[in-house]
């Protein structure tokens, strides 16, 4: 059964830095593409940045790139987003995602395996 559990959120104040853990079971990191989502209040769910499973190469939405960097550690079957230079705009439930590629996660996410999501409240 595959299970994403998300850790790592919470109020930071602009500036600052967080990372949020994804812990995988069910299935390993070389299986699946993971990623990275986000919604925010009245807002849709929107891509953050992903990782693929054969290749482990990374990519990042213009919105975090440069800030943001995901990460994986295949021995304890875990991504990472690490969150550099917050701002109140990155406010957001933080979901993590897996599926066949990336493509499936970002363009038909009703085949992609989902989080419960993690709080991530930027503010002074």
């Amino acid at each position: 059964q595959v299970q994403l559990v998300e850790s790592g959120g919470g109020l930071v104040q602009p500036g600052g830095s967080l990372r949020l853990s994804c812990a995988a079971s069910g299935f390993t990191l070389d299986d699946y593409a993971l990623g990275w989502f986000r919604q925010a209040p009245g807002k849709e769910r929107e891509g953050v940045s992903y990782i693929s499973g054969v290749d482990g190469s990374k990519h990042y939405e213009d919105s975090v790139e440069g800030r943001f960097t995901i990460s994986r550690d295949k021995a304890k079957n875990t991504i990472y987003l690490q969150m550099n230079s917050l701002t109140p705009e990155d406010t957001a439930v933080y979901y993590c995602a897996a599926a066949n590629t990336i493509a499936t996660m970002v363009l038909d996410s009703s085949n992609a395996y989902w989080g419960r999501g993690t709080q991530v409240t930027v503010s002074s």
